[in-house]
């Protein structure tokens, strides 16, 4: 994606079955917990680099003595940080005490981190400063353990007005108004009311309050805890969190719009947001990792056992697509096969537009993360030659020399590496004019990669949100080898509408689609439609989420994709570009074919799987017109 934007988090949870001698004796170490989380937070580092955050728990440790430890960090490299600080902490102990390093009893009692249950996150903040209180883990803490709550998330919610309002009216008094406060409150609420009620009917039963506490520890009810806190909850989300006393869980949104996996054998639990980073850290195969089921909760119990339990009942499948396109790693395998797909069916499109001229086309990539669909797309223009080349020889073959059937054979796709990002340059000029002229050299280009004036450049880049870097940068840096014509390919659709499910993409404004179309309605007497779209979304501006409709739809009905991409075309081609420039999108029935499992669309279609999409992308609109730049949701 060459514009940047925050995206999703990355969550990852670790539970080690087996006391901490057994992986000393069987691993030699006693920190095999502490270093598969460590992996599995560098393999997912591409989910976040606003900050970082870990949190040990101890199970059954001694009263008095601490077992929860927590490092958080917004440095700029946050992972490094985080276990800087871990293992500082833990030389300190050793310190003083070098004869136990090797003790993992000892060990287990008197050093932090030294547990069996982690959870680690990942943040690109969409909610809120950049704060360290802002960085999960978050806790929520208590004398009694089983009322303690720690918790980590990738999600956003559109309704945090709604649920804040609700722990108000309760007589809470929250810290923040934000979605992670919110939810972590919401859950604690209905934490500390099962354990009111088991203290209760063991009260009842004569128990003395130091008998009580281990019954509640053993009898509390994670899933009616979760399925009366999430009640409410309106957008995507995966949440892992974990009790004082052991208890620990995973829990994913109805839609499946946010990923969750797993895997568990005899020694350990392993939770993750990505398959792969699981499938690397543990090296296990693909079949031995599974999905955490939308609307259900892994709940991994203090002693050990492990379920899915259903939490809300799952809806239509609605997984975000954009994990497929570009956020995730692409070493999953059924990633990898996704982007492939994706470039291979734009491939008509392209040819249609080049005329079938391969010969004057240079095919190459931009950014790195369009790589994949690259190939796709390549392998599809081999064949596409290859059919060609049968005909050829087909038509010929009374006459073919070895030579000319060897000059058959040779006609391949060109292929070059045109363009290389390889620094972060920071355009530090304040000034705009100097900071253009900076943005401008982002990319550095190959040259005498084409034959000037003849040759058409196809680039393909997995997505076109803003068109800012394209205009500003990277247009400007190609039109530098003189093409003849330059062809934006963008793997994925046009992106029409804000979302708010856990990518930050809130701002109808900032969508250089949504421009497009707007432009288009002014241009061709139709901006009568502007206003009355104004007017609708108005008008249902404080209804309930659920009566909401996404009136949006209609500022795009008037044109076809092609139409607005052509008016994409015009506006990120500056006036001092040379060559001819056209930009094409992904179609939507080609992005189901290649993400067959993951359909959720909103961004491009404006079908949203929760009420309160329709929400977002209404007060997004009403945003726009009333020139307001704030957060829709």
């Amino acid at each position: 994606m060459s514009d940047q934007i925050k995206h999703e988090c990355g969550i990852a949870l670790i539970r080690l079955l087996k006391p901490l001698k057994y992986y000393h004796e069987k691993y030699g170490t006693w920190m095999y917990g502490l270093n598969k989380l460590y992996l599995l937070m560098e393999k997912q580092h591409n989910r976040g680099q606003d900050g970082a955050g870990l949190v040990s728990l101890k199970i059954d440790n001694k009263p008095g003595s601490k077992y929860l430890s927590r490092s958080r960090s917004i440095q700029e490299m946050p992972i490094k940080e985080v276990f800087d600080e871990v293992h500082q902490r833990i030389n300190l102990v050793f310190a003083e005490n070098p004869e136990k390093i090797n003790d993992p009893e000892w060990v287990q009692e008197n050093v932090p981190f030294a547990s069996e249950l982690y959870l680690g996150h990942l943040r690109y903040g969409t909610f809120g400063n950049n704060s360290i209180e802002n960085v999960h883990p978050v806790m929520r803490e208590n004398n009694w353990k089983s009322r303690n709550l720690v918790m980590a998330g990738n999600f956003n919610l559109t309704n945090v007005d709604e649920l804040f309002e609700s722990l108000v009216n309760l007589g809470q008094h929250p810290k923040d108004y934000s979605d992670t406060v919110t939810i972590l409150e919401n859950v604690g609420h209905f934490i500390d009311e099962e354990n009111q009620a088991l203290y209760n009917l063991y009260k009842s039963r004569a128990y003395s309050k130091k008998e009580i506490s281990p019954k509640i520890e053993e009898n509390i009810d994670l899933q009616s805890i979760l399925k009366e806190s999430s009640k409410r909850w309106d957008g995507g989300y995966a949440i892992a969190g974990m009790l004082g006393h052991g208890d620990s869980f995973v829990m994913r949104d109805p839609s499946g719009i946010r990923p969750a996996f797993f895997y568990k054998d005899e020694e350990i639990v392993v939770v993750a947001s990505e398959r792969a980073v699981i499938q690397t850290v543990m090296n296990k195969d693909y079949e031995n990792i599974n999905e955490v089921k939308p609307g259900y909760a892994l709940i991994i119990k203090k002693n050990g056992d492990i379920s899915q339990k259903l939490i809300r009942e799952p809806l239509e499948r609605k997984s975000c697509s954009f994990e497929r396109i570009y956020f995730s790693r692409g070493s999953d395998k059924d990633i990898y096969l996704e982007r492939k797909n994706l470039g291979k069916l734009i491939v008509p499109k392209i040819l249609e537009l080049i005329d079938n001229d391969l010969d004057n086309t240079v095919f190459s990539y931009i950014p790195n993360t369009a790589e994949t669909a690259f190939y796709g797309m390549i392998k599809e223009v081999e064949n596409f030659l290859a059919i060609q080349k049968k005909d050829e020889i087909t038509k010929n073959i009374e006459k073919l020399t070895d030579d000319v059937l060897v000059q058959i054979l040779k006609h391949r796709p060109r292929v070059e590496k045109i363009a290389i990002k390889d620094v972060k340059m920071r355009t530090f000029i304040t000034q705009d004019d100097g900071r253009d002229d900076m943005v401008e050299h982002v990319y550095d280009i190959t040259y005498g990669t084409i034959k000037k004036g003849t040759d058409t450049l196809v680039i393909i880049d997995d997505s076109i949100v803003r068109g800012t870097t394209l205009k500003k940068s990277i247009l400007k840096i190609l039109d530098r080898l003189g093409p003849k014509r330059v062809i934006i390919v963008s793997s994925s659709p046009q992106l029409r509408y804000p979302d708010c499910y856990g990518i930050d993409m809130a701002k109808l404004g900032d969508f250089i689609a949504f421009k497009a179309a707007i432009q288009l309605l002014k241009e061709t007497g139709k901006e009568n439609i502007i206003n009355e779209v104004f007017k609708k979304s108005k008008a249902q501006q404080y209804f309930p989420k659920e009566q909401i409709k996404n009136y949006v739809k209609e500022i795009y009905e008037p044109f076809t994709p092609e139409e607005i991409s052509k008016k994409i075309s015009q506006m990120l081609k500056d006036k001092n570009i040379k060559a001819d420039v056209d930009i094409i999108y992904q179609d939507i029935q080609n992005l189901h074919i290649a993400c067959p499992n993951d359909k959720g669309d909103w961004y491009f279609t404006g079908d949203y799987p929760t009420p309160g999409g329709n929400k977002v992308v209404n007060n997004s609109f009403i945003n726009y017109i009333e020139g307001r730049t704030q957060r829709a949701y």
